[in-house]
């Protein structure tokens, strides 16, 4: 007996045409077939509702389709909601104006520095934080005024200081060699730079970030101080402090305030002169979950409350009267862009490897996303999948053995061709992404309207070699 495939869901051979010589055309669209490999259940975390739902499709940012998005700027992409920036800020500003009277955020160009980025929140009324003399010309291009931009950092040229000085910009100070270039090149050309010193000290972190500034805890910062006030052609106008990045303890930052509290007190009571700012720097973590954490970010990560409380109550309570608090100044970066930034990206292959994991090869890798290095970034898929998930490991498409965006991620079972959205990739991505192997792609900004925008060109061979110079006998 002959048994006929069923060629559909009712279980009746359809009838076919017959062509002129009576021969029956079968035309089947050839299914994928996947050698069957037995694979443990993962039914995902549990929480007091039962599984969690991480693989649901992400279709829209704001209201603006992804699949739109990616046929119009390409494959991968990165995506800035601008709506979603000028929230963070209004919110970051609001805990903490409601908390101290004085405050003033700066931001963090090394955080991201594409110009659209940073004039939504110059707009915002933030000032602008720099740590190269390159990010200083890119604020003064962006109209942020001298004597609003923060010069942080080890690497100063004479040039910088000069050009910094003149523009009255606030100086941070991070070492004695530095102190020293500044004190000669304001006799050598009477200025007289406004600056801080950056203090680093021991807040219970681990390890500590002491290769900055001068040290609270042996005297160097208090010496420091006094160098400065007792110079004349120097005026001290706050003192700055950075504990480090990604900070999960408020209690540090408690830590921070007060020694500060206390360098700007010892300079009033001995030599009369009353700070005029306290800058605690950033460090304020976003909801991306480190690698290696037992829960993700979401569930670990304190509040910008919790923050504002830690720093505030120090500072008010420390016996400054009213008159006489400081400003005090935030340049926190990654706390308001992270959540505002999305990569897109597109499925190129699957595969097994050896041991029988499931490998999927992602058009973007380390070189587009660098913080794929200590994030578990969330990764949703951009479509209406399967309810079907296994536990896999997804590459980028660089021919390296170290691409590796997840190391183990639970996904639907993803093909080629299917389009995925990277979380939380606004802060750091856009500043210290490689041209390696493949070109930098299209970075669009979607407005407050759901308009889109180009903020930065895809690269191609012409900008890439445009720099190069051949010598004449390779010519």
């Amino acid at each position: 007996m002959c048994i006929l495939p069923l060629l559909n869901n009712q279980g009746i051979l359809k009838k076919l045409k017959l062509n002129e010589k009576n021969e029956l055309n079968l035309i089947m669209e050839k299914q994928r077939y996947e050698r069957p490999f037995i694979v443990k259940l993962n039914a995902g975390l549990m929480n007091k509702f039962g599984t969690r739902a991480e693989n649901q499709p992400v279709t829209h940012i704001e209201s603006v389709s992804i699949k739109g998005l990616l046929k119009e700027f390409g494959s991968p992409l990165f995506v800035i909601s601008e709506q979603k920036i000028r929230r963070n800020y209004q919110n970051a500003l609001r805990i903490f104006k409601t908390r101290y009277p004085k405050i003033q955020f700066a931001w963090s160009y090394k955080t991201n520095y594409m110009n659209a980025v940073c004039r939504i929140f110059h707009q915002e009324g933030s000032w602008a934080e720099v740590v190269s003399g390159f990010e200083y010309d890119k604020a003064i291009g962006n109209g942020v005024p001298g004597n609003k931009i923060i010069f942080n950092g080890p690497d100063k040229s004479d040039n910088d200081l000069i050009k910094a000085a003149s523009n009255q910009s606030l100086i941070h100070i991070d070492h004695y060699d530095e102190l020293y270039s500044l004190i000669r090149l304001s006799e050598e050309r009477n200025l007289k730079p406004r600056v801080a010193i950056r203090v680093n000290m021991d807040t219970g972190i681990y390890p500590k970030w002491d290769r900055f500034g001068f040290n609270f805890e042996n005297g160097q910062a208090w010496n420091a101080l006094t160098r400065i006030l007792s110079n004349s052609h120097l005026e001290l106008v706050g003192i700055h402090c950075h504990i480090g990045t990604f900070m999960l303890s408020p209690e540090a930052y408690k830590i921070a305030a007060r020694n500060l509290c206390e360098l700007a007190w010892s300079a009033k009571e001995r030599f009369g002169i009353m700070i005029q700012y306290i800058d605690l720097g950033g460090g304020f973590p976003s909801i991306n979950t480190l690698k290696g954490a037992y829960l993700p970010g979401s569930d670990t990560v304190p509040s910008l409350d919790q923050f504002a409380d830690a720093i505030t109550d120090v500072i008010l309570g420390y016996g400054f009267k009213q008159d006489e608090l400081p400003l005090l100044i935030l340049e926190s970066g990654r706390a308001l862009i992270d959540d505002a930034g999305y990569l897109l990206g597109t499925v190129l292959a699957t595969k097994r490897l050896s041991d029988g994991r499931r490998a999927t090869i992602m058009d973007f890798g380390l070189n587009s996303l660098f913080t794929s290095l200590w994030y578990e970034h969330k990764i949703s898929p951009a479509q209406k999948m399967s309810d079907q998930t296994e536990e896999m490991i997804m590459f980028g498409p660089l021919c390296m053995n170290i691409d590796i965006v997840r190391e183990s991620i639970t996904m639907p079972m993803l093909q080629k061709g299917d389009q995925v959205v990277v979380h939380s990739v606004g802060a750091y991505n856009m500043t210290q992404w490689m041209q390696f192997i493949t070109l930098r792609p299209n970075i669009v900004l979607i407005d407050t309207e759901n308009n889109t925008h180009i903020i930065r060109k895809a690269e191609n061979l012409a900008y890439l070699e445009q720099l190069e110079q051949l010598p004449e006998h390779l010519k």
